[in-house]
């Protein structure tokens, strides 16, 4: 028994960043299906929708979003996506890069959602795991003089990873594809960066920052007009 602890600890101490976000979704999809009425609650609490964060300001919802799932298909592919991808990404990025780049993907994909969709409700940590998987492809394609034909292996799993998602994303209901691109494209422009040289990834922050500060005041006009 202590040699099954002993091994499971080291087991989270090797990616413990991946591992905590696995854990803390499960914990969180756990607790709202207790009842039909804590889902309902917890949805309408937490769930992202345009005119709740962009109208009465309730910010919050663009990160609790990222921590609330559909059903357990939705939380099955999605953590078992991090599982494969997140774990590369946290071996060659450091833990602030590793979660800058996951956070700021998960607002750009809500943003495009919101955009797009700005009364609906969505829910779902698809937008930030797109990121990584954007900025693991952005590193690699940086380095892939370097990786030589490791490249051509990667890119193909990862073509086979992304199309299965985007899959998943046409075949079930309230699944957000415009989180995925928006999500998708802010995480490759990371991954490049963070290949160029890690001097960058404070200008990759800030720009981020800058632009999703303009991009929350534009979305105001969508429910004015």
């Amino acid at each position: 028994m202590n040699q099954k602890k002993g091994f499971l600890i080291e087991k989270f101490k090797e990616f413990p960043i991946t591992y905590s976000l696995i854990i803390l979704n499960v914990f969180i999809f756990l607790v709202t299906t207790i009842s039909p009425e804590l889902t309902e609650e917890m949805f309408q609490l937490g769930g992202l929708n345009g005119f709740y964060v962009v109208l009465k300001g309730e910010i919050y919802r663009l990160f609790s979003s990222m921590f609330l799932h559909n059903d357990i298909m939705h939380i099955s592919m999605n953590m078992l996506s991090i599982y494969m991808v997140g774990r590369v990404v946290e071996r060659l990025f450091s833990t602030w890069i590793y979660l800058g780049i996951y956070f700021i993907s998960g607002l750009f994909g809500s943003f495009a959602y919101i955009y797009l969709n700005p009364l609906d409700w969505a829910v779902g940590a698809s937008g930030a795991l797109f990121g990584i998987f954007g900025a693991l492809a952005g590193f690699a394609f940086v380095q892939r003089k370097q990786m030589g034909r490791e490249f051509i292996g990667f890119m193909q799993n990862f073509g086979v990873v992304l199309l299965i998602n985007f899959f998943i994303g046409l075949i079930f209901p309230n699944i957000a594809i415009s989180a995925h691109v928006g999500g998708l494209l802010a995480g490759v422009i990371g991954g490049v960066i963070v290949a160029k040289g890690l001097n960058y990834i404070w200008g990759y922050v800030l720009v981020s920052i800058t632009i999703l500060l303009v991009a929350y005041g534009y979305l105001e006009t969508l429910y004015i007009s």
